[in-house]
């Protein structure tokens, strides 16, 4: 496994001498240190560290929080502060960055390592949700044309579902529920945005709450509605009873 690779941006010599010495002794790999907070973002750029220790007290006109800043939005990269300052000014300037974490000079090895180490579990993590989503919505923005197939994330893994597997789509909270015959997946999002994505060719939303696929519906009885081999009941909104009427095939 390859080591982590930090860069130090500390504006006192010594002290950062002092925090290079104790990162090698923790097994870490340092790819730059700097006291300038200009050098530091033309560093991350080039050098791409995995995380960035940043002193929030620089010399020089660009202090550490708005370096951190830069290299937050810009790079993507996981900042934690070093400072000698535990006021509650210095928090409320630096925490607008969404730092990783706080060390307090002077610092011992072991918060040093804990703090580095919890950074970078917790970034991993963010970039795997972020990939996850994204290959999610790519999926339902339907790229290709086709509304055949979405991904839902299940258990920390993406599963491959075929939309007419999909019978109706419930609303909960601040989350959706993709419910098949014998499964349900919860994903973060809206009823807006997935009647939008799904398309309403095969589907459509019959109340605030629910989205149906057409050809699951069994039998109306307003104000409900029944799906085949399925036991829900599935009410009819009032504001949408005119366009399910308008959709199904009546005799």
């Amino acid at each position: 496994m390859s080591k982590t690779k930090i860069l130090v941006v500390e504006d006192e010599s010594i002290v950062s001498k002092d925090i290079q010495h104790s990162l090698k002794k923790l097994g870490y790999d340092i790819i730059g240190s700097t006291n300038s907070g200009e050098k530091a973002i033309e560093i991350a750029r080039t050098e791409h560290p995995d995380i960035v220790l940043m002193d929030i007290q620089l010399t020089g006109e660009m202090n550490g929080v708005v370096a951190a800043e830069i290299v937050r939005s810009e790079l993507a990269i996981p900042v934690i502060f070093l400072t000698a300052y535990a006021d509650e000014s210095t928090f409320s300037k630096a925490k607008i960055t969404e730092p990783y974490g706080y060390i307090i000079k002077p610092f011992k090895e072991i918060d040093l390592h804990t703090s580095i180490e919890m950074a970078i579990y917790k970034h991993r993590k963010e970039q795997e949700i972020i990939k996850e989503r994204n290959i999610l919505y790519s999926v339902l923005e339907n790229k290709d044309g086709s509304n055949e197939f979405i991904f839902v994330k299940s258990n920390s893994r993406l599963v491959k579902l075929n939309t007419r597997d999909i019978y109706y789509i419930e609303a909960l909270k601040d989350y959706v529920v993709l419910h098949t015959r014998d499964a349900r997946f919860t994903i973060h999002s809206t009823m807006k945005d997935i009647e939008a994505k799904l398309g309403s060719t095969n589907f459509i939303r019959v109340h605030r709450s629910f989205i149906v696929r057409l050809d699951k519906i069994a039998s109306i009885e307003y104000p409900n509605l029944f799906l085949e081999q399925d036991k829900k009941v599935i009410p009819i909104g009032g504001s949408y009873k005119e366009e399910l009427n308008n959709r199904i095939k009546m005799m």
